[in-house]
């Protein structure tokens, strides 16, 4: 089956599945900026109304069937169901065709064979959240990337990063004066990039709670980035923006991709005052236009004319 691109998630929205204007996200009459969005039956429903919100579910597949199927550039369409057998139960409605995948919730070594069976239909893309206590765990981490290598069959858009969970396994909650980084997560994001990133999963951001400080969500997003997120979980629409915005790259980084994956590229150069080397720079540069791709480029300073030198003597 053909990917859609991990970077094509930009922020993505949950909606609990009660809402009853999701329909007008999924065919853009109203958030025509998402680029993705998940119906959530999980945390944002309570018990009592769990069957209320299937049926809601089931209400909106089948107001998508009765308009022809999705925009084909709307946004990307997930479901986190409550648990593995909800997922199953899901997997064969005949109008799942309409969603993209499954984002599966608390996945972890311990459970990873019941969803594996759960999630059978070979068209639904999966994005597993990783937001239980062996996340601490790099050796756990190692197992798992191999796990889901061997028993989702690559089906696996990219990993999402529980931020708040992860926090509530250690009795903690956010400091609302400062980012992620500067709490437990500060440890565990780099491992889960270096652990995971390594064994070629994609990995999105965890949400930013706090809705008054956008400056402390941007703040946030340039650690993000740096740190190779693709993208992150958004809670209020007025996150969206400032989640694709920070996407964007900068006109620097898109001369320098460009120019280490050209095919006269030297073997070691210097560009914008680096050192470039395609050898070790090409995946970053191929991420980079992908990046560009999807959200764009920068608006830049007018600033000095760039050169490229060759540094082939470089050790």
């Amino acid at each position: 089956m053909n990917y859609p691109s991990p970077y094509s998630l930009g922020a993505t929205l949950y909606m609990p599945a009660l809402r009853s204007d999701i329909l007008d996200a999924v065919f853009r009459k109203k958030l025509p900026q998402l680029r993705s969005l998940v119906v959530c039956l999980e945390d944002a429903v309570a018990e009592v109304d769990v069957q209320m919100a299937l049926q809601k579910l089931h209400l909106l597949l089948t107001n998508i069937e009765q308009c022809g199927g999705r925009l084909n550039k709307g946004p990307l369409l997930f479901v986190r169901p409550r648990n593995a057998a909800m997922a199953a139960e899901l997997n064969d409605w005949p109008l799942i065709k309409h969603i993209d995948g499954f984002v599966l919730p608390k996945l972890g070594l311990s459970n990873l064979s019941v969803w594996s069976a759960a999630v059978t239909n070979p068209h639904l893309l999966l994005m597993p959240t990783l937001e239980t206590a062996e996340v601490f765990n790099p050796s756990a981490m190692v197992e798992l990337g191999l796990a889901l290598q061997s028993t989702l069959q690559n089906r696996v858009l990219a990993l999402r990063i529980g931020g708040n969970d992860l926090l509530g396994c250690l009795g903690l909650r956010r400091n609302p004066k400062t980012t992620l980084y500067d709490t437990p997560m500060g440890y565990a994001i780099p491992m889960l990039v270096s652990v995971m990133g390594a064994q070629g999963f994609a990995l999105t951001a965890p949400v930013f709670e706090q809705l008054a400080t956008p400056e402390l969500l941007e703040a946030e997003l340039e650690l993000d980035i740096a740190h190779g997120l693709v993208g992150k979980t958004a809670i209020h629409p007025s996150q969206i923006n400032i989640i694709q915005h920070s996407l964007r790259v900068s006109l620097d980084d898109l001369n320098s991709a460009n120019v280490l994956l050209s095919d006269s590229a030297p073997a070691v150069f210097k560009h914008n005052g680096a050192m470039c080397e395609p050898a070790t720079h090409l995946k970053w540069a191929a991420n980079t236009l992908q990046r560009a791709k999807w959200y764009g480029v920068k608006a830049t300073q007018k600033r000095n004319k760039n050169t490229s030198i060759s540094l082939a003597g470089v050790n």
